[in-house]
């Protein structure tokens, strides 16, 4: 098992959160996101449902916490 990622993607509007996302999930078989895009948590579970991941989805204020995790 791999080293969780931590993928801060604060700033950026989608399609580059879940980009970035997929980037670390070809690396690691965990990998958290932190974007204030609130399209991110769509585009992550759709990249999620692609790919067997399962997710984690927490929305605290203006940020959403995704945790990716192969399964």
């Amino acid at each position: 098992m791999n080293v969780p990622v931590t993928v801060d993607a604060r700033g950026m509007r989608c399609p580059w959160p879940a980009l970035r996302l997929a980037r670390a999930m070809r690396t690691a078989d965990t990998a958290r996101l932190i974007s204030d895009d609130p399209r991110a948590e769509g585009e992550a579970a759709a990249l999620a449902a692609a790919n067997g991941w399962s997710l984690d989805i927490r929305h605290d204020g203006e940020l959403w916490n995704i945790t990716a995790t192969v399964t």
